[in-house]
């Protein structure tokens, strides 16, 4: 006697492998995903990573790492940023990053300006033209401000670079800044602009 159940069910049916769903009549094919628990596919607005390796994760509560903008940033972490990514002119910077780090850097600058002027007042000449020339005490001050002038001078050219990016702009339009006072201007207008996610290209992931 053959028995009924062996390859075929009561209804003439194929009777399914043992261990798999009813509908699948046998394992996917070499190098294909089954059929059922397909992968979920990425957030809209952003391309699949197949064959290409997996960021760090960040923006769901874990550190944002050094390489990704930090969005909202304090004072405290925009100038540690800045000074640790000193000469990097990849990736980008949130509008907290910059301008946190214009605004401690224009309030320092200020501030040491104001001191090192009451400084060097005494023993100061005014020459045939208005100009006023410090005295001695202005000295110790004026070395400080230039150390900071050119200490800052890289750092802030890759920040710039790094704002322009966040914009997805190309960090070159930073040179139209050569151009007296409308070019200042234009980049002033440009950082204060919101990110764009197509700046997400200008990042260098690190493990």
């Amino acid at each position: 006697m053959t028995d009924r159940n062996d390859g075929a069910d009561q209804q003439g049916g194929a009777v399914p492998p043992y261990g798999q769903p009813d509908g699948q009549a046998g394992p996917a094919p070499y190098g294909q995903q089954p059929t059922y628990g397909q992968p979920t596919p990425p957030p809209y607005g952003q391309q699949p990573t197949y064959g290409q390796p997996t960021p760090p994760p960040y923006g769901s509560g874990g550190p944002v790492p050094l390489w990704a903008p930090l969005y909202g940033a304090g004072p405290v972490d925009a100038v540690k940023r800045f000074f640790k990514k000193y000469a990097d002119f990849s990736g980008r910077a949130s509008r907290s990053e910059y301008w946190w780090v214009v605004l401690a850097n224009g309030v320092l600058f200020f501030a040491l300006s104001i001191v090192g002027f009451v400084a060097g007042y005494p023993g100061s000449t005014t020459d045939v033209d208005g100009t006023l020339n410090p005295g001695p005490g202005f000295i110790p001050f004026g070395i400080v401000l230039a150390i900071l002038f050119f200490g800052t001078f890289v750092p802030f050219l890759s920040l710039g670079v790094r704002r322009l990016h966040d914009v997805d702009l190309s960090g070159w339009l930073l040179l139209i800044s050569l151009f007296p006072y409308l070019g200042s201007f234009v980049i002033f207008i440009l950082s204060l602009l919101g990110p764009k996610p197509r700046g997400a290209r200008f990042d260098r992931p690190t493990a």
